[in-house]
């Protein structure tokens, strides 16, 4: 009775915690990734002819080539042993750099990067963090090659992370916090995890030319501009957010070089789906945001999505419990006068 009670105020708190959306075309599903090699997609890339796509975990580097009929062409191997591999990130130069970093619980030493040149075999990149053992699903790249990790977290306050020198090989390469990712609630409907599930980040890409950076959740992607490609000073503007609805457990996230945005995730015979023209939504930033003020992710942004804010997770549970309790309060009382008369 009094969980049912907690989980249907919760509910209804959530229902009220929706951030505003961007104005973009719903997501339209492109194929269907149908080989049985490729149920847990968590990581998306494209080069524009083909999507390179991995899996997340496996006892060894696997990236999938996939035609856009989503038929896998050919796989990419190497037979070094990855911890948890999460997402994939790509350079110019068509090096693909997997982010072995994923730490459900929190107990790694390291965490690594592997990169996986076209010719060449893998190279391994430990990492440590300056404040203990994080979960990271998202990965960035700028212009220059410098990695981000974006931490995956259920209060929704994602940490943002880079190396503090040049990466160097086996390491380790101490990382340093240089932001934190606000999120907010949304009603979009999705995930694994109902609620909750719009504040995890799941994944994250970059656009061709760097001048636009994505950070996804189970349930939506947010659109950051980086115009001078800084990517820390690029997530602290307010973002557009493109819902991401009905995705199973969505993790992957890719930008084609026309700038349309590609989602997909785990699970057996899931959709890649596109977002055309997402690229564009994302318009200059405003005088608070040139000014260096922090701007929350699900806030209005300059490309004229409207509403009002989101409250944050902890915020809503913790209206949640107050609500639940006064509501058992409530009933207690009256079972109790009901009783004496």
């Amino acid at each position: 009775m009094r969980w049912g009670a907690l989980l249907a105020t919760f509910s209804f708190v959530l229902a009220l915690s929706v951030a505003p959306a961007a104005a973009a075309d719903a997501p339209a599903t492109v194929c269907t990734v149908s080989d049985q090699r490729l149920t847990e997609m968590s990581g998306l890339v494209s080069d524009g002819q083909w999507w390179y796509a991995i899996n997340d975990g496996g006892s060894k580097v696997q990236v999938f080539v996939l035609g856009h009929d989503c038929a896998v062409q050919r796989v990419i191997t190497n037979s070094l042993d990855p911890y948890d591999p999460e997402d994939l990130a790509r350079t110019p130069d068509g090096t693909l750099w997997l982010s072995d970093t994923g730490d459900n619980d929190k107990k790694r030493a390291t965490v690594a990067l592997v990169a996986l040149p076209p010719q060449g075999k893998a190279t391994l990149y430990r990492l440590t963090y300056p404040d203990g053992q994080h979960d990271v699903e998202a990965l960035l790249l700028d212009r220059q090659g410098t990695p981000y990790l974006v931490t995956k977290t259920p209060f929704g306050d994602s940490g943002v992370y880079r190396p503090v020198s040049a990466l160097t090989s086996p390491g380790p390469t101490p990382l340093e916090k240089v932001g934190t990712v606000e999120f907010k609630t949304t009603g979009t409907p999705g995930g694994p995890v109902a609620g909750f599930g719009s504040v995890l980040v799941t994944g994250a890409a970059s656009s061709a030319d760097g001048t636009v950076v994505a950070l996804r959740t189970y349930t939506d992607a947010y659109l950051y501009l980086a115009p001078d490609g800084d990517v820390a000073a690029a997530l602290k503007r307010a973002p557009v957010r493109i819902p991401l609805p009905d995705e199973q457990q969505g993790e992957a996230l890719a930008f084609e070089p026309d700038g349309t945005l590609l989602s997909g995730g785990e699970g057996a015979g899931q959709p890649i789906r596109a977002v055309k023209n997402a690229a564009s939504l994302v318009a200059p930033p405003t005088q608070d945001a040139r000014d260096g003020a922090p701007a929350a992710a699900g806030h209005e942004s300059s490309s004229g999505a409207g509403g009002s804010p989101g409250i944050s997770p902890v915020s809503a549970l913790i209206l949640a419990v107050v609500l639940a309790g006064g509501g058992l309060f409530a009933v207690a009382r009256l079972r109790r006068r009901s009783a004496r008369k």
